[in-house]
Formats: structure tokens, C-alpha cells, sequence
């Protein structure tokens, strides 16, 4: 089957894309929305010193601090309005989808459609505030600790701070929802696509200056940007890649004798279910130790720095712990994510059964055992695309072009242009209904 991508360059002439005039307007304000979350990157917080925060998060060399920077798009290392970027959003949702499957009340408010994933929404705003707010405070503490970040400390910086990033990841927040309303694509995960591809051209900007001056290989270079369209390839064909299991439905007897049904589906089963987030998680589980007391480095015990040390990246403790982890989140989101047990119930409501299948429980515990046979495949590939520039770390290669990052623009790309396209289908099908009602009036 071929891709959106693929079908959108095979179906599109400018004719067609000239039509569409609400895709068109989509687009702009997309485009228009990205720009205004970019800008915010830049605004400063007041009470800091961008020199010194910038060479406060250079002496981290890939530490946690590197990995916000690269999801904020360089908002951190300037400490902006926008520093705390997405991610209280984005561990406000992922908290509330595991309490929908703890807690009765909030399951039975998943289930209500429309109006229960509004309350459900509303509860995940009031977690981003919450989480955001603590953050912040966190942030302001250890900027009082750090070597000429803070020009003035104290309760009005503590407080500064956590209104102004707080404030910053609610308009973002807001920024993303508008995105994915009235633009094209999840306005979330563009927000972090945005940030991500703005530090491309400075990234490969410092490799042609190391190249230049001698500090780096060329052909190690060329070697970096060849592994980079290899890997690409990769994470397209594994997030294309899919399990599908044959649904049947059986025939109905409708008045006048006809039948109707008997068609037959497929319910399609990712080997990646759960996307970005357990690279994410581990890496910032993992990171956080080292990040937390390099604020004060110089009176923690021995035995403390020599453990920071073997977590350290690069290091082959932290490798193995990185992939574990992986892995366990992988399988950990993908259970939060997917229940089968309501989508056989689903099946089993509409008349669709897999056939050699029994209903209900036995159709729960198949699709159980189909999705954790992919979810053992999507893990390992997570954590093979996540390790390999980790071996590769010696190299001094930015976080920027690690797999996370690279895993994260493939994934939106195919998911925007995904969008893109269907749009485009559905605007050529107004077009064919249009066209059918004016000859009908004709005739």
C-alpha cells in the first residue's frame, strides 16, 4: 500500500491544491501559529543574565538541560518565556490517560464521547498549571545556584519566574490546541517539530565550521549525514509498519428478504503504539540525576560523583539502562494507549469477530497477544534508533541529530502530510458531488 506521501505526490497538481481554498487557509495559519511560538523562544525572562545562562548550558554537554534545550528549540539556553516548552502538556496528558484506568469515575467519563474528553481535557489543563507551576519553581532554585545566571535572587525572581514560565507553556499549550483546530497536523507535536528542525541549519552549520577548521573529520561528516538519511528511511518504513487482523461481519436479513453486511475489515495494529515517549522518558529519568547535581558538583560525597559518572552518557551502564528503559515504557505506555479488552468489546457490540475466534474474552486475550508480539518489535526498534547515536556519542555529535529527534520529525512529517492529503481527497470529493448535483438539476 502506498504511502500518504507517496499518494499525495502521485494525486497532486497545483490545479487541485488551488482549489483548495480551506486547506490553503489551514496552512497559512499553521504556518502563522509556528512563527508565534518561535518568536516566544526568543523573549528573555526577566532577571537573567542570557550570557551566562547560554554558558551555563554549554558546560552541560549533554545533559538533561540539552535535551529540554532541544525540545524547546534553544528556548532553555536563553532561558525565554517559552523554556518549559510542551512537556508539562504533554506529562499532564499521559498522566491523566493512567488514571482514566485507575480510577471508575474518570473511565466512566472516557466513555461518554464527546462531552467526557472535554471534562477529561479541562482536568488535563489544570495538571499542566500544577505541574508547570512546580517546575518553574524548581528552575528558579537551581538559577540562584548557578554562576552568574540570576542578576538578583530571591522570592520576586522565584516568583517572576514561575509566572512567566508557567504563562509561557499555557500559551503554548493554548498556541498547539488552535493549531490542531483551525491549522494542519497536531498542533503539539508541530510546536516540538518546529523547535526541533529550527536548530538543523546551526547544527550542520558547526559540523561545516569543524570541517573547515579541521575539528572534525570531513568524511566523518559525510559518514554522519549518510547514517542520517539511512535512518530516516528506517523509521518510515518501521512507522508505516503494521499487523492487521482480518474483522468479519456477519450477513442480516433486511425487509424484502436482501441481505445486507457479510464485509470484512482489518484492525491495523502498529508496531510502534506508543511514538516518541519512552525515548523521552528514559532519557530524562535517566539524565536527571547528573543535571541535579552538577548545581553543586563540588560538595557531593565520592561515592555520589563516582556513580554520576557511570550514568554519565556514553557510559555503558547508562547505555544498557537507556535501552532497559525503553523498553519498559514502550510496553508501559502501549498498555495505557491500547485496551484490548474494550476494543474486542467494541467488536463484539457491532457484530465484528475475528474469524477462529470467540467473542468477548477470547478476542481480548488474542489481540493481546498479537499486539505484545509487536510491541516486542516496535521496543527493540525504539531502541536501536535511540542507541545508535548514543554509541556514536564519543563524536561530539548534538542531541539535535540524535534518533530521538530525528523519530520525532519523520513522525510528524508522515502524520502532517498524512492529514494534507485528506484533505485534498476531500475537497476533490466535494468537487465530484458538486459536479453530479449540477447535472442532476440539469437533467
Amino acid at each position: 500500500m502506498p504511502s500518504a506521501a507517496e499518494q499525495l505526490a502521485a494525486n497532486f497538481n497545483f490545479s487541485n491544491f488551488a482549489k483548495a481554498k480551506e486547506l490553503r487557509q489551514r496552512i497559512m495559519f499553521t504556518l502563522g501559529a509556528l512563527v508565534v511560538a518561535r518568536l516566544g523562544t526568543y523573549i528573555p525572562m526577566p532577571g537573567i543574565d542570557p550570557a551566562g545562562m547560554a554558558n551555563f548550558v554549554n558546560q552541560q554537554g549533554g545533559g538533561l538541560l540539552d535535551i529540554f534545550n532541544t525540545l524547546a528549540g534553544g528556548a532553555v539556553s536563553r532561558m525565554a518565556i517559552f523554556a518549559l516548552g510542551i512537556m508539562p502538556y504533554i506529562s499532564s496528558s499521559i498522566i491523566m490517560q493512567l488514571m482514566t484506568t485507575v480510577f471508575p469515575e474518570l473511565e466512566a467519563l472516557k466513555k461518554e464521547g464527546a462531552a467526557g474528553q472535554k471534562v477529561i481535557n479541562q482536568y488535563t489543563r489544570y495538571g499542566t498549571v500544577a505541574l508547570a507551576a512546580i517546575q518553574a519553581f524548581g528552575i528558579a532554585i537551581g538559577l540562584e545556584h548557578g554562576q552568574g545566571i540570576v542578576l538578583e535572587g530571591g522570592w520576586f525572581f522565584r516568583l517572576t519566574a514561575v509566572i512567566t514560565l508557567t504563562g509561557g507553556t499555557m500559551l503554548l499549550m493554548w498556541i498547539g490546541e488552535q493549531i490542531t483546530s483551525r491549522g494542519v497536523g497536531n498542533g503539539i507535536s508541530l510546536i516540538i517539530f518546529a523547535g526541533i528542525v529550527a536548530r538543523f541549519p546551526q547544527i550542520l552549520g558547526q559540523g561545516l565550521e569543524g570541517a573547515r577548521t579541521g575539528q572534525v573529520n570531513p568524511l566523518v561528516l559525510i559518514f554522519f549525514l549518510i547514517f542520517a538519511v539511512i535512518l530516516v528511511g528506517f523509521i518510515v518504513f518501521m512507522e508505516r509498519a503494521q499487523r492487521r487482523l482480518l474483522i468479519q461481519y456477519p450477513k442480516r436479513q433486511q425487509q424484502g428478504g436482501r441481505m445486507s453486511g457479510g464485509e470484512a475489515s482489518h484492525l491495523p495494529l502498529k508496531l510502534n503504539v506508543s511514538g516518541v515517549i519512552p525515548p523521552i522518558f528514559a532519557s530524562s529519568i535517566l539524565l536527571m540525576p547528573m543535571t541535579v547535581a552538577s548545581f553543586n558538583l563540588q560538595n557531593l560525597p565520592d561515592w555520589v560523583t563516582t556513580v554520576i559518572q557511570y550514568i554519565s552518557r556514553g557510559q555503558p551502564v547508562y547505555l544498557f539502562l537507556y535501552g532497559a528503559m525503553i523498553v519498559f515504557f514502550a510496553f508501559f505506555y502501549t498498555s495505557i494507549v491500547f485496551n484490548p479488552e474494550e476494543t474486542a468489546e467494541n467488536l463484539k457490540k457491532y457484530g465484528g469477530f475475528i474469524p477462529g475466534i470467540r467473542p468477548g474474552k477470547k478476542t481480548a486475550e488474542y489481540i493481546d497477544y498479537v499486539l505484545t508480539r509487536c510491541t516486542v518489535v516496535g521496543a527493540i526498534y525504539l531502541a536501536i534508533v535511540c542507541l545508535i547515536p548514543e554509541f556514536l556519542y564519543e563524536n561530539n555529535v548534538s542531541f539535535a541529530l540524535g534518533g530521538t529527534s530525528i523519530l520525532i520529525v519523520v513522525s510528524v512529517t508522515m502524520d502532517t502530510v498524512a492529514q494534507i492529503q485528506s484533505h485534498l481527497i476531500a475537497q476533490q470529493y466535494e468537487g465530484l458531488i458538486k459536479k453530479a448535483k449540477l447535472r442532476g438539476a440539469r437533467r
